[in-house]
């Protein structure tokens, strides 16, 4: 396995179109630089995940997203319903503006975001100066990993890096909710 990078190194690689396993609430995550199309296709490639299943979006602050979310397409009470259950474990679909790539989307009218509290997605999208791509590090269809020591190492082999650290206990994958409906997509 390669050597844990620190957030501004696990960043620097980002910025040159390079992909990055890290941890998160529940599993380790890998990711890249969501408008860097070269990126995403890669990463899917190593993943073996169609793009028009969409990918999440990872972010350290609401902020992170300004720009990308379309706020308005929301009623009042959904919006708040969203941004009052971050940062933590909540992933949610949310409308966006067209400044959102379809390599983003995939086949969807939304995004899947997430503001994190975990230390490590914080430090990282922090230091990368903007939100991730954040897909499971693994094989489609495979199960994710929980641990460090249980990265498949097809997927560890056509990285880039891994950041230092661990994930955050979380039993299961964050759950997704459409923001609209209020929905259930993945438990």
């Amino acid at each position: 396995m390669p050597a844990p990078l620190a957030p501004s190194d696990a960043a620097a690689a980002l910025r040159r179109g390079g992909i990055v396993v890290y941890p998160t609430e529940a599993v380790w995550g890998i990711g890249c630089d969501p408008f860097d199309e070269a990126a995403v296709m890669r990463l899917l490639a190593i993943k073996q995940r169609p793009v028009d299943k969409g990918v999440i979006l990872i972010a350290a602050a609401r902020a992170q997203f300004d720009g990308l979310l379309d706020w308005d397409a929301l009623t009042i009470a959904q919006r708040d319903a969203v941004q009052s259950s971050w940062p933590g474990p909540n992933t949610w679909i949310v409308p966006t503006t067209a400044r959102v790539p379809r390599w983003i989307t995939g086949a969807h009218d939304g995004v899947a975001v997430r503001v994190s509290a975990h230390p490590d997605v914080v430090a990282l999208c922090e230091a990368f100066g903007g939100p991730l791509v954040s897909t499971s590090a693994n094989l489609a269809g495979e199960p994710p990993a929980f641990a460090r020591d249980a990265l498949d190492p097809r997927v560890l082999a056509q990285a880039d890096g891994v950041l230092a650290g661990e994930t955050g206990g979380l039993a299961s994958p964050t759950a997704i909710r459409d923001a609209r409906t209020g929905a259930q997509i993945r438990a």
